[in-house]
């Protein structure tokens, strides 16, 4: 899966009452699992024994969990709570259909690709070690959302402001639309005028 090498490879079915039992789930969380997943397998283990990379410093090993789905979607609160009950970072790859979504989290968020076949469909996993590894996959992932040089952690605090700035131009533009007062529009545009070159700004 994903081009990896077979040295890699795990292909052992994760039951669902282990993610229950290690993760602080809800109720509802636990009823949206059995709804929404129809199996979790771990299909791949990144580590110093496994691939020619060294450990890195934060990352240890990069484990690789396919997710097949019930449906075409998965709730937001799920891929965050079984993260949270296994202590390595996790490339999740979502299976619908003969279409897959790789999901990854980074510095608290998490970015995804749009939906694909699987066939031919590869990530690069290049670095040094896997820190760096890592990283690579998570600008991969974002699809250009984070910076392709620097600290990891602060292009993804860009690009949180980024996302806020996008909203509150989006609420705004509707807001000038259904403005009436011209007063009022010219200084709504003011401040739509001065949200755009903050975006701009962070952009460039």
């Amino acid at each position: 899966m994903l081009g990896l090498p077979r040295s890699t490879e795990v292909n052992r079915r994760v039951a669902k009452e282990k993610l229950y039992a290690n993760a602080t789930l809800t109720t509802s969380a636990k009823d949206m699992i059995k709804d929404q997943i129809e199996s979790v397998v771990w299909r791949n283990k990144l580590a110093d024994n496994t691939v020619a990379v060294a450990a890195g410093v934060t990352v240890k090993e990069i484990q690789v969990f396919e997710v097949a789905l019930r449906q075409k979607a998965l709730d937001k609160c799920i891929l965050p709570a079984i993260a949270k009950a296994i202590p390595y970072k996790i490339l999740f790859v979502l299976t619908y259909g003969g279409e897959a979504q790789v999901w990854m989290e980074v510095s608290g968020t998490f970015y995804s690709t749009d939906w694909f076949t699987l066939e031919g469909f590869s990530l690069k996993f290049e670095g040094l070690n896997l820190d760096a590894v890592y990283e690579n996959l998570a600008r991969q992932i974002s699809g250009g959302r984070l910076d392709a040089e620097g600290d990891i952690a602060e292009a993804v605090e860009r690009d949180r402001q980024r996302k806020k700035l996008e909203r509150e131009i989006a609420a705004l533009e509707k807001k000038v639309l259904r403005e009436k007062q011209f007063n009022r529009q010219v200084e709504l545009n003011g401040e739509l005028k001065r949200l755009r070159a903050e975006l701009e700004g962070l952009n460039a």
